[in-house]
């Protein structure tokens, strides 16, 4: 990851807050996190991964928000509401899953604290004058957001497209009188937002004190029903509120038909029209919140798979050109340089490797994909040129490095050990010493990984709608302090301390 000249050799963790423990159903920003941030600065880690922490419905799933801009209310610590004032002092939660993320019911035990809490808060706001202060900075996007959740709130969580004309085509006069007529609805996801952002800053600095960075993931594509798409339709692919193309990729080895994502896909040359103004908005915006920069699926941003929005499967859509480098240097011009990391899986050609590199992008090489295609795949670490990328035993979207191991073949499972000089029962350390050895500048790892657990503890199956994905927790008790001595160990023999 080229940042300057005293950019070192790390290693970080991947882990998404909704995963953290605690009693109230679901991660938060609360003493689990600050705790979890002690222990791995003491074993050395410099890096904290997380995926997008933006508002998610009942499947869980961070890729699929309500808005490119706001924050996950769930994740607000609700002791820190009591401690505030804000909640009474003797609320006792339900006896909620610890393992698992209950998302139907933690969303609306969690939001009606929220509503308590904004409403005890009301009478005092004028007392807090960094709440007017964040509602005015916050206005360019806070807005849109606010006006699209009471909407939603109105019409029963309907598709906007379902809503009457005047709202679904967002007409000026139409929704300035309905906010007018909802000012407490608008206040109060005005202060959800506040509440976030307050927490997740305390503690983004605290991790900063601790010499950790956060690194956060952008998703390059939005869901339809989102604050963003519906204030914005100008700048998809869309007529009249219906999408003319939606996203996938094409048909490939593992698909005969493709993949359709659904997703509305960018109107490119409106964007460059406009400087590209919403995505240096949205640069800008992540800036603020994270150290680092995830950019998922590099690929779309040179090209992309458009498939007409009345196909049932991917296979008749076709690659479309996207100005990537000329997105990228109005950012950059806009923003000034930060460091970034590319999602670059996958059937990537020439093209997109030219444009990651034309920026000097840190790519990213995933070890479980590295054991298929003989001795010279680009991801084993003895054929790495440069230093200039993030290795990762695993990411959320794969199998723990346990699970994947024992359900690989045969074949694959013994070049594993003959490359690794193990024979399975220590597999995840075997992985993570390979990891931390190799000349990438960054090492990350998924926290299963390290407490060794396998496929039931997996985060996220791509494609696939299941209660398991997004919602695997761990105890604080499993992440135990052996643990956190070894990894240190292995981190100064490889000097990534």
């Amino acid at each position: 990851m080229k940042e300057n000249k005293e950019s070192k050799r790390s290693a970080g963790v991947i882990l998404h807050p909704v995963s953290l423990p605690g009693k109230w159903g679901i991660g938060d920003l609360g003493e689990s996190a600050y705790r979890f941030i002690d222990k791995i600065a003491s074993a050395g880690l410099k890096v904290w991964q997380i995926l997008p922490l933006t508002p998610t419905g009942y499947d869980g799933c961070p890729y699929n928000s309500y808005s490119a801009f706001a924050g996950n209310e769930l994740l607000i610590d609700i002791a820190s509401l009591q401690n505030d004032g804000f909640l009474p002092s003797d609320i006792k939660p339900p006896l909620f899953n610890r393992r698992r993320v209950e998302y139907k019911k933690v969303i609306e035990y969690k939001s009606e604290l929220i509503r308590q809490a904004a409403k005890n808060f009301y009478e005092k706001r004028k007392e807090f004058k960094d709440f007017s202060i964040f509602i005015k900075e916050n206005d360019w996007w806070l807005n849109d957001y606010t006006a699209y959740m009471i909407l939603s709130d109105h019409f029963n969580n309907e598709s906007w497209k379902l809503w009457p004309g005047d709202f679904m085509r967002k007409d000026e006069k139409a929704v300035e009188n309905f906010i007018e007529q909802n000012k407490y609805e608008v206040f109060r996801y005005q202060f959800g937002q506040w509440i976030f952002f307050n927490q997740w800053k305390k503690l983004r600095d605290y991790a900063n004190s601790r010499d950790i960075r956060i690194m956060g993931d952008i998703p390059i594509f939005l869901s339809y029903d989102s604050a963003d798409v519906w204030a914005n339709q100008n700048l998809f692919m869309m007529k009249n509120g219906e999408m003319l193309e939606v996203s996938g990729v094409p048909p490939d080895y593992f698909s005969e038909n493709g993949q359709l994502w659904g997703n509305p896909l960018y109107d490119w040359d409106e964007l460059e029209k406009t400087g590209f103004k919403w995505w240096i908005d949205r640069f800008k915006q992540n800036l603020a919140v994270y150290d680092l920069i995830r950019l998922d699926h590099f690929r779309g941003f040179c090209e992309y798979w458009a498939v007409p929005s009345n196909e049932n499967t991917a296979k008749n859509g076709k690659w479309k050109k996207v100005p990537g480098e000329l997105f990228f240097k109005s950012v950059f011009e806009k923003l000034g340089r930060f460091p970034v990391v590319v999602e670059d899986l996958g059937n990537i050609d020439e093209k997109v490797k030219k444009l990651r590199d034309m920026f000097h992008f840190s790519g990213m090489k995933v070890l479980q994909f590295a054991f298929y295609d003989g001795t010279d795949h680009e991801f084993l670490p003895h054929n790495f040129e440069d230093t200039n990328c993030v290795i990762y035993t695993g990411t959320h979207d794969n199998d723990t490095t346990v699970g994947w191991y024992w359900n690989a073949s045969d074949d694959t499972r013994n070049y594993v050990n003959h490359y690794l000089g193990t024979d399975g029962k220590d597999i995840h350390w075997k992985m993570l010493r390979l990891a931390f050895s190799s000349i990438a500048g960054v090492a990350l790892f998924p926290m299963q990984d390290l407490l060794g657990w396998g496929s039931d503890c997996r985060f996220n199956i791509p494609g696939t709608i299941d209660e398991n994905n997004w919602s695997w927790r761990f105890e604080e008790s499993e992440l135990k302090q052996e643990y956190i001595d070894r990894l240190r160990g292995i981190l100064i023999a490889y000097n990534r301390i």
